[in-house]
């Protein structure tokens, strides 16, 4: 059955000092918490001070995304085999990479496949924006992302998968529980359900991502379809991130 999952993607902020007391307050405030389990996805910078921070807890390090290659004349890029060495999770083909950074299913799939190669839980994003969903395409859009984010992958180990509607991504406007439903419930277990058959796909865990705050978490958590949240802007307020984890903890454990 899927695990419960609450991932913290800090995007492109804090400071050394920052990251590292947000850090010992989500550690500190959720090292207990049974139920889910909680991942935090610095900047590439932080991920060793952010790691001392959260060692001897229960809390997992992740990054925020990775290059396929282990090695190479490739400046700037962070390989597959340096990200393996310390993190156990890895974001890949969020919205903000695919719109600002041009990737591409292509690139993703590269990704994934590279991440899974080395033992990195990936958490492969889709979602439609805006236009595609007023148009009727956000069943197409998200399904392809899906089947050529994981083209050629046969044991997807690891997996999980994060719907983010980009229309809902920092508009504080996340989407509504019956919009979720439609997708996650739908479109997304019917499209790994395809790729990997019902006994498989169980094992997947299904997260939300899109303006999830302390306030809206257990309408989505509640949700059968759904095992837990990525979230972004309230993962860097610690009281709040730790609200949203022990909240999708008390509903999935007491179901």
């Amino acid at each position: 059955m899927n695990k419960s999952l609450v991932v913290g993607n800090w995007k492109m902020n804090c400071g050394l000092e920052e990251a590292i007391t947000l850090a010992k307050e989500i550690s500190k405030a959720l090292n207990e918490l049974k139920g889910v389990e909680i991942v935090l996805c610095p900047p590439y910078p932080y991920l060793f001070a952010v790691k001392n921070e959260i060692e001897n807890s229960s809390i997992r390090l992740g990054s925020q995304n990775l290059y396929w290659e282990e090695k190479g004349a490739f400046t700037g890029e962070i390989s597959v085999t340096m990200i393996s060495e310390i993190c156990e999770y890895v974001i890949i083909g969020h919205s903000e990479r695919r719109q600002i950074f041009g990737e591409t299913d292509e690139i993703v799939n590269k990704k994934l496949s590279s991440a899974i190669r080395f033992g990195i839980s990936p958490i492969l994003c889709v979602g439609e924006n805006l236009v595609q969903r007023e148009n009727g395409e956000a069943a197409s859009v998200v399904s392809r992302q899906i089947e050529a984010g994981l083209d050629g992958i046969q044991s997807p180990d690891g997996l999980a998968v994060a719907y983010e509607p980009i229309w809902a991504i920092g508009t504080g406007i996340p989407a509504t529980p019956e919009i979720v439903s439609e997708v996650m419930g739908g479109t997304i277990t019917k499209t790994l359900n395809k790729l990997y058959g019902e006994e498989r796909t169980a094992q997947i865990p299904l997260l939300y991502g899109g303006s999830v705050s302390g306030q809206n978490i257990e309408s989505f958590a509640a949700l059968d379809c759904i095992n837990g949240a990525l979230v972004g802007g309230a993962s860097l307020r610690s009281n709040e991130f730790s609200d949203i984890a022990s909240i999708t903890s008390r509903v999935k454990t007491s179901g």
